[in-house]
């Protein structure tokens, strides 16, 4: 399963879960949902791996244009000193051969350039896919602190300095009394 079906399950358990009397919060079982933060989580370094393989695919890429310009390359240096033995051809061979050279270099820059492109795209792809799980993840981690804390009832303020004049025992859904 993959990242995606993993936030989907998640966005889906938050959703689903049953609503509190009175209140916006919804009772979601903690254990389901760290397990499927936790399973969406080790999925994250297949796409990584995925990444990386793109990476060694185009250092093969740019490697094998590399020694095909450099063949090409070779082939043309051999034609031109090939040519230059020949008195009544030395203009024309090296014409020839300087031709030859020029579109070597060019078709070496070429399958470089087209290499990097692809490479740069496949790379560019994964980043959209890692930072739309990123975002994904952390709006689902935000829904289930939220959550958490309309459960607990407190507001942001009380629970960085506590409850005022109250144990945490004692709170209940959204400030509401116990008879209610």
């Amino acid at each position: 399963m993959d990242i995606s079906a993993r936030l989907q399950q998640i966005e889906e358990l938050v959703q689903e879960a049953k609503s509190m009397p009175l209140s916006s919060s919804v009772l979601v079982n903690r254990d389901e949902i760290l397990e499927l933060i936790e399973a969406a989580r080790n999925e994250l370094p297949e796409e990584i791996k995925q990444a990386r393989w793109v990476v060694k695919d185009r250092e093969e890429l740019l490697a094998k244009a590399r020694k095909d310009g450099e063949a090409t390359v070779g082939l043309a240096r051999q034609e031109r000193a090939r040519l230059l033995s020949q008195e009544e051809v030395v203009r024309a061979a090296q014409a020839e051969a300087e031709s030859i050279l020029s579109a070597g270099e060019e078709r070496a820059r070429q399958l470089r350039l087209e290499a990097e492109d692809y490479v740069d795209a496949k790379l560019a792809q994964f980043e959209i896919v890692l930072e739309k799980t990123q975002r994904e993840l952390e709006r689902s981690i935000g829904q289930v602190r939220r959550g958490r804390e309309k459960l607990r009832g407190l507001t942001p303020a009380q629970e960085e300095f506590g409850p005022a004049d109250q144990d945490e025992g004692s709170l209940l859904f959204d400030g509401e009394d116990e008879s209610r």
